[in-house]
């Protein structure tokens, strides 16, 4: 069976950029979509056409990235979504990851850093993989079931989780009792390991803890500046 080639739509107004960096993405087996300013983009977005990761600029003609990716967001919670962009500003990274971005990577760029990111965010997100999981697991009085993305406390209804939620989850529990720390988790997770990130995991890790308070032996103690401990009694 031919394995599946994933699809992305890459958005970005750069004529020359964007042909050197569509060119290297099929040259690496990617099938990518290219427009070249947002209006355009959002209404392929709208169309509910799938991508399997989403490549874009945040300056553009009509409408910006950080619109798309919050329209990308209200449809696809999981989808991997990868701004490239020559606003350098914090403030601006850390609102590209708060709409959900899984990676803010600032002009210029290493095209072979962007491929290495796309396949990352690919693998991580479960594309072409048919047994994602082993099935359900119990966490105390909760159980969790990856492939799904659910957990849930005893019989009732399970809390649907997000891709990043599930991955955090299942890499703590998976080193539960032992001490998993901050650039380990960035680095397997995120693909990435700096300052803007790991505000990105301290949010996360509250709310895994808000999930999963109902089970008072369930704990995720902070290492202060290192990282993290799950434990289950």
């Amino acid at each position: 069976m031919q394995e599946p080639i994933p699809h992305l739509l890459y958005v970005e107004d750069d004529e020359s950029l964007s042909y050197v960096t569509r060119d290297n993405l099929e040259q690496e087996g990617f099938k990518v979509t290219h427009v070249a300013d947002g209006q355009q983009a959002m209404d392929i977005i709208r169309s509910g056409q799938k991508f399997d990761l989403y490549i874009l600029d945040v300056m553009l003609p009509e409408i910006d990235g950080f619109d798309l990716a919050g329209e990308i967001r209200k449809r696809d919670r999981e989808v991997p979504i990868l701004f490239l962009s020559a606003k350098t500003l914090r403030e601006d990274r850390l609102k590209g990851l708060k709409i959900g971005a899984d990676d803010y990577i600032v002009k210029p760029f290493s095209i072979e850093e962007l491929i290495l990111k796309v396949r990352i965010f690919l693998r991580r997100s479960g594309f072409g993989d048919p047994n994602r999981s082993a099935g359900r697991v119990a966490i105390g009085k909760y159980w969790f079931d990856y492939a799904n993305l659910l957990l849930a406390y005893g019989d009732e209804e399970g809390e649907t989780l997000t891709q990043k939620e599930a991955d955090l989850l299942k890499l703590l529990y998976e080193h539960r009792g032992q001490l998993v720390k901050r650039s380990f988790i960035l680095e397997t997770i995120w693909g990435k390991n700096d300052y803007f990130l790991g505000r990105s995991l301290d949010v996360f890790i509250s709310r895994l803890r808000k999930y999963l308070s109902r089970d008072e032996r369930i704990r995720i103690e902070n290492i202060h500046g290192v990282g993290f401990k799950f434990r289950t009694e």
